[in-house]
């Protein structure tokens, strides 16, 4: 190679390397501080909200949590409270309109204006397509969709005022590729994107951010929660020994670090585990490949019949194989995020 040549690859990677640290060095400053900030958690009473509520509080975020459960509200605040965080709690079904306005108020009333919102209450309902009824789809859009709509339109009018405001929508890696045997979820995920997405290009010019998490599978220990159909022994147990196992899952822990540092930099998304990456950038190049992958997956899933449409819970549909070693991560983080 020339000596001219060389010369030119050595300043083209001096160039890269100093905007890479012009980068890190910006973001760094221009990084969102949760300290003293109102932070609103949907569905932070259990599982990846109250992992983030840990975390968030751990920078000295002041928390407001709410849920259904007020049992559930109160073990969650007992906990954060005992560690020296701030934090309040508020019942709240956020698929009910009156109810998340309600709230807002006694937030507003109680503690001031909320800066961030996270949009996390989730549900999730496993099995063949055929045997779902409407009332999943409309569980599931109702708690992905209307829920965090009715929650920003609420939290806006005083972003807005004040010019300043962070909003994270959790989402799925779901919202990105559409999973077999979870329809209802998948398809209210996607829409969440869609309005994370648009309202992320409208509010920016009031310097309010959205962010969308896509995470993937993580150890949250929320399958016990989960409504399965058909087959349902044999659908729990594939459904939490995949968010067991380490090759398809990550810790929530983990994955709330990535999540809240997206949000913390005003990145537009945040997609996280590797496999869920992977998939994602498949869908991107080939979604007719991603499909035909699926359509592989599909028949060695569970087939239509067992209870059919009736429904049930994750924890009344335990085996020998779904409590067992192969899913020791699933249960531990149960116990440890308030799943049980």
């Amino acid at each position: 190679m020339k000596a001219n040549d060389k010369n030119k690859l050595w300043w083209l990677a001096a160039g890269a390397g100093a905007l890479l640290v012009a980068r890190s060095v910006y973001r760094n400053l221009t990084a969102y501080d949760f300290s003293g900030k109102i932070v609103l958690i949907t569905g932070g009473s259990r599982g990846f909200g109250l992992v983030m509520a840990r975390q968030l509080a751990s920078e000295g975020a002041r928390l407001v949590l709410c849920a259904r459960d007020e049992t559930e509200l109160e073990n969650a605040r007992m906990e954060l409270a005992g560690k020296g965080a701030d934090v309040l709690v508020q019942k709240c079904d956020v698929t009910v309109e009156q109810q998340v306005n309600d709230m807002i108020t006694n937030v507003l009333n109680e503690y001031g204006p909320i800066d961030v919102l996270i949009n996390n209450a989730g549900i999730i309902s496993a099995g063949p397509v055929a045997e779902m009824t409407l009332q999943e789809f409309e569980e599931a859009m109702n708690t992905h969709f209307w829920g965090p709509l009715y929650t920003t339109l609420a939290v806006l009018p005083s972003m807005k005022a004040r010019q300043e405001g962070r909003i994270l929508n959790i989402a799925s890696i779901g919202g990105k590729i559409s999973v077999p045997h979870l329809v209802p979820y998948s398809a209210s995920k996607f829409a969440l994107v869609g309005l994370s997405e648009g309202l992320r290009a409208e509010l920016k010019k009031y310097n309010i951010t959205v962010t969308t998490a896509n995470p993937g599978l993580m150890r949250t220990g929320s399958p016990r929660h989960a409504i399965v159909k058909g087959h349902h022994k044999e659908e729990y147990a594939l459904f939490k020994i995949m968010d067991s196992s380490p090759l398809t899952s990550i810790s929530a822990e983990e994955s709330a670090k990535q999540v809240l540092d997206a949000l913390r930099y005003g990145e537009a998304e945040v997609t996280t585990t590797l496999p869920a990456k992977f998939g994602e950038l498949l869908h991107g190049i080939s979604p007719g490949l991603m499909s035909s992958i699926f359509e592989i997956v599909n028949r060695v899933l569970p087939g239509e019949g067992g209870i059919g449409k009736k429904r049930t819970k994750g924890y009344e549909s335990e085996s020998d194989l779904s409590f067992s070693k192969f899913t020791e991560s699933t249960d531990e983080a149960a116990v440890r995020n308030n799943e049980v």
